[in-house]
Parts: C-alpha cells; sequence; structure tokens
C-alpha cells in the first residue's frame, strides 16, 4: 500500500495503483524532457518547461541586445504561466475522496494532447520540421503552454515535491534524502523522473537532429500512453 497526503487528509492506494500512476507520472517527465530539447534545437533555442533557465535567456537577450531571443524567451514564460494557470483551474486541489488518479489531471491533460495536435500540424507543415520565423513561436507557445497545464496538473495528486517539469526541486530532494540518511529506496520515485527527464531529452535530442520530421511523434505517443494508463481503473483505499 502507498499513501498520499493531502492537505486536510491521508488516502492509501493500493500498490498496482501506485505502479500505474508512477508510470504515467514518468512518461510526464520523459514528454518534458524530449520536448524541452526538441524546442531548444528546432524552436528558438529556449526552453518549454525550464523556466529558470529562460529567465536567464531573457536577461542575457536584454544585455546582448538580442531581440530574437527575447521574445522567444518571452513567449515561452508567458505561454507556459497560461498553462499553469489553466491547468488549475481544470485540475483542481486534491480532494479528501480523491482515487489515485483524479478524473480533472486526465481531463487537464486531453488539453494538454489536443494543444501538442496541433503543434504537430504546425509543425509538420513546416518544410521537413524547419519551422519559419511566422511558426516557430506559435509552436513554441503550443508547447509551453501544455507543459503548463501539465505542471499544474500533477499538482492533483497531492504528493509534496511531486513535479514533471520541475526538476531543479526534484534534484535537491534527492540530494537531501541521501545526504540525511534517508534510504536508497525513498530517493528512487525522485532518481526515476529525472532518469525519465533525460531519456526523454536524448530520444527528442535525437529526432530534432536526425529525424526532425518525426519528432512531435515522440511527443504524442508519450502523452498517449498517460492516457491510456490514465483510463484505467483504480482502486482507492480511504
Amino acid at each position: 500500500m502507498t499513501t498520499s497526503v493531502t492537505e486536510n487528509t491521508t488516502i492509501t492506494i493500493s500498490a498496482a495503483a501506485a505502479r500505474a500512476r508512477d508510470l504515467g507520472v514518468l512518461l510526464l517527465a520523459m514528454v518534458s524532457g524530449a520536448t524541452d530539447a526538441i524546442g531548444f534545437v528546432a524552436l528558438g533555442g529556449v526552453f518549454t518547461s525550464v523556466m529558470t533557465g529562460n529567465m536567464v535567456f531573457f536577461g542575457l537577450a536584454i544585455a546582448r541586445g538580442d531581440v530574437g531571443q527575447l521574445a522567444n524567451a518571452a513567449t515561452a514564460i508567458v505561454c507556459f504561466m497560461l498553462g499553469c494557470a489553466i491547468g488549475a483551474r481544470i485540475a483542481g486541489r486534491p480532494a479528501k475522496n480523491d482515487p489515485p488518479w483524479p478524473r480533472p489531471v486526465t481531463v487537464a491533460l486531453l488539453l494538454e494532447f489536443g494543444l501538442f495536435g496541433a503543434y504537430t500540424i504546425g509543425y509538420e507543415s513546416a518544410h521537413l520540421g524547419h519551422a519559419n520565423a511566422t511558426l516557430q513561436p506559435i509552436l513554441l507557445a503550443l508547447t509551453a503552454t501544455g507543459l503548463g497545464v501539465q505542471s499544474a496538473a500533477v499538482q492533483r495528486f497531492g504528493q509534496s515535491g511531486l513535479s514533471t517539469t520541475y526538476m531543479t526541486g526534484t534534484l535537491t530532494t534527492l540530494v537531501a534524502r541521501l545526504a540525511t540518511g534517508g534510504s536508497a529506496r525513498d530517493a528512487m520515485p525522485n532518481l526515476r523522473l529525472l532518469l525519465g527527464l533525460i531519456a526523454g531529452a536524448v530520444a527528442g535530442g535525437l529526432l530534432a537532429v536526425y529525424a526532425r520530421p518525426f519528432a512531435p511523434v515522440l511527443q504524442l505517443g508519450l502523452l498517449a500512453g498517460v492516457l491510456v494508463i490514465a483510463s484505467l481503473p483504480r482502486e482507492r483505499h480511504g
């Protein structure tokens, strides 16, 4: 059995339900890694979920007078914030009677899938995946908004520190747990997310460099896998 703590209650879920949820979250981390890598290579040299990095890019662009990078960084930051607001409104807060995978999380992820579907259509309409100056900021906006929705939606799970986009916090939690005597088993969820992010970035980067037209297939495929997991029946014990 696995325990998930929310603001008002403690929910215990079966081991099978916990494993399914953890797999879904892992795939979402891979989506983030892949999208950041593809976005950096093909959509203007900024990230779609690493807002700390984009804020640095924003500052550097001001210092250098680089209007293009300034616009790209601003687009990513603003659209990610917009996605977070939308995702939070759809997914809501953890509730006492939440199942292991609350339906509002799935609804939010369906919106993300739709945003990535629109991005894929635009991406594939560009010649060999090389977005032109008009299309590039639109594709960047769609993916950043999608990852903002995802980032906010996973907060509904009610697990402290859980994130599929803010990986600096995940890395900090991992190191802090190990440094203060925590067991390797306790640190494994954080490690899995970090490795998932890296694996997604590797796959996305390879596609963006060597097979750019096929890059969106990876992102949509991973999101589709998450939605399949979300559709499976869940068991909850209160």
